[in-house]
Formats: C-alpha cells, structure tokens, sequence
C-alpha cells in the first residue's frame, strides 16, 4: 500500500512538471526551443503570471550581449528596426563599449512585482509615490522625471528607457542605481551611443530632432535592449503589419509599450500608471511635468495610438494588467 502511494505521488509530480513545461512552452528537458536557447537567463517562476498568452517565450534575457551573436537567429531575419540584419557590426561595437549585459543585481529574485511608470498627466496629484516605490522592479522611460515629482511617482527606478533623442542631459537627474536601457532604432542611434561613449564628436545628422550631446549614465550602468522585444511589442501585441504600403509612413511601437513588453519578459506581475491619456480635450496636458498638450500626440505620425490604446485598455479589463491610475 506504501508503494502504491509513493509511486502515486511521484505520478502527479512528473504530471505537474509535464504540464509546466508545456505551458511555459518548453520542451520536455525544461529548456527553450533550440533557436531561443541563448536567451534562457531569466530566473524561472512556477507562477503563472496572468499575461502569459500574450507570450511567445517567457523569461527571456532582454538585453544583447557582446557573445550573443553566434546564435542569434531571429534577430537575423529583421534588418533595422526590430533586427541586426545588416547592422551587425555596428552592435557589436557599441557593446564592446559597455561593461555587462546582465539584467540586475537581484535576478535570483523569483516572482518579480513590477510597475511601469508612463509619463501621462493622469499621475499629477495621485500620491502614487510611496506606492510606486515598494514594487520590486520599476520601469520608467524617456526623460519622465523623478526629481521634483516624488510624491506622484515614487522616486526608485529599476530601468529607465531611452533613445537619443529621448535622453537626460542633466546630470540633476543622475541616479546610479538606474539601469538605462537603449533602444535602437537605426544604425544612426548606435553610432551616437558609440562616439558619446567614446567621447568623441557627434554626428547629428539623421535624428527626428537633435540627439543629445551628453551623458549622465556611466559605461556599467548602460543595456542594449534586444530587437526581439521591439518586435513582440510591434508584431504580437500590436499585431502591426511587418510591411507597410509604399504610401504609408511605417508606425513603430511607443516607449511605453516597448517597456510594458519588456515587463512580461522580466516580471511575474505587472501594474502600470501613468498611462491613461484625455484625448477629449487636447489641450490639456500630455505629461505629469513640462508643459506639453494632448495635440502633441495626437500629431505623432510615428505611433498608432489608437492601437496602442486599444490594447491598453483590452489587458486592463481582461486583468492581464493592473492599472493604478484607471479610475
């Protein structure tokens, strides 16, 4: 009777490990697809986080390393943006220039709680400061401040996206805790962050407007965001066609979207602020800070905000997502 109890036990254990593993898309060793293999460096969790089938993979390392590109097969398929295809060379210059490609000092910590601070006006004197705070990762982008608007948006940040165009030059706003992220859209945007890394003088040609001339960030605190996330955020959640009309300008994924997609990869669970926007009077303010107006973004011919909202409000009401700035 012993035996046959132990040998039900182990039953249900090998059941629950099978069943794991088809849900996190494994195989049966536990492990990523082979062409996926090389980015398997994200601690698991046997939770099951509530976005998980807006997934592909899960628990992707997210960021490029300098002996990454022996393997990296997706990525070259696309050529810029959202790929490597052609631009090899280019990255691997701009990661010899940095000094880790390592997510964070606490990766080992399961179960990550994680907040994505948008930059919208809805977070003026919500006092979601403290609150923001005791999440375990915080993902904030662009030059969203901390500096002055403690009290509404916390003043801890885990990562902090940004392009050239989109970066502080203020060293007020130096953090050294902060991981910056790059986003690179263009070959332009990795020869920026080559020649400021090596301080050598910038090409400011063939930038929307003009990028910046400094850097707060030091070399070890710089990331290389892996094209693979642009491209969820673009293709899976925002369904974007992969080729546009010849008389259609082509529409990328927002900051803030790229930085909620990079959450489903690194968290366990997601909460977001700061993204509800009033598109009903756009005069009124764009952002918690600065003095920019609702018809900025509605301008935007890069972004299809419409979509992007679309989908915003689909993972909120579908609870994928929590958000703390809805009502």
């Amino acid at each position: 009777m012993r035996g046959y109890l132990i040998a039900i036990c182990l039953s249900a254990v090998f059941l629950y490990y099978v069943l794991h593993c088809i849900l996190w898309g494994t195989n049966g060793y536990g492990s990523l697809p082979v062409e996926m293999k090389w980015r398997s460096k994200v601690q698991p969790c046997l939770l099951k986080p509530a976005f998980a089938s807006l997934q592909r993979f899960h628990g992707l390392h997210p960021f490029l390393c300098a002996d990454d590109f022996g393997g990296m097969h997706e990525n070259n398929k696309f050529a810029m943006p959202y790929g490597i295809k052609k631009s090899m060379e280019v990255f691997r210059v701009a990661l010899e220039k940095l000094q880790s490609c390592d997510l964070f000092e606490f990766d080992n910590v399961t179960c990550k709680k994680c907040v994505v601070v948008g930059n919208g006006a809805v977070l003026k004197n919500k006092t979601l400061g403290e609150k923001i705070d005791s999440y375990d990762v915080i993902i904030r982008m662009n030059n969203g401040p901390v500096l002055g608007h403690e009290k509404d948006v916390g003043r801890r940040t885990t990562f902090r996206l940004f392009y050239p165009e989109s970066v502080f030059t203020d060293p007020r706003h130096s953090d050294p805790e902060t991981t910056a992220v790059f986003i690179a859209f263009k070959p332009n945007d990795l020869k920026w962050l080559i020649e400021i890394l090596g301080r050598r003088k910038i090409n400011t040609n063939g930038f929307w407007k003009k990028p910046a001339l400094k850097l707060i960030y030091k070399p070890y605190q710089i990331r290389i965001l892996d094209p693979y996330i642009i491209r969820a955020a673009a293709y899976e959640l925002l369904h974007f066609p992969k080729v546009f009309p010849k008389n259609q300008k082509p529409t990328h994924p927002t900051t803030g979207i790229i930085a909620i997609t990079l959450a489903f990869h690194i968290c366990h669970e997601v909460h977001l602020a700061g993204f509800r926007y009033n598109f009903s009077d756009l005069k009124s303010p764009l952002h918690y800070y600065g003095r920019a107006t609702m018809d900025l973004m509605s301008k935007n011919a890069y972004h299809n905000v419409t979509a992007e909202q679309l989908f915003l409000k689909d993972i909120i009401e579908k609870k994928l997502v929590i958000s703390l700035t809805q009502d």
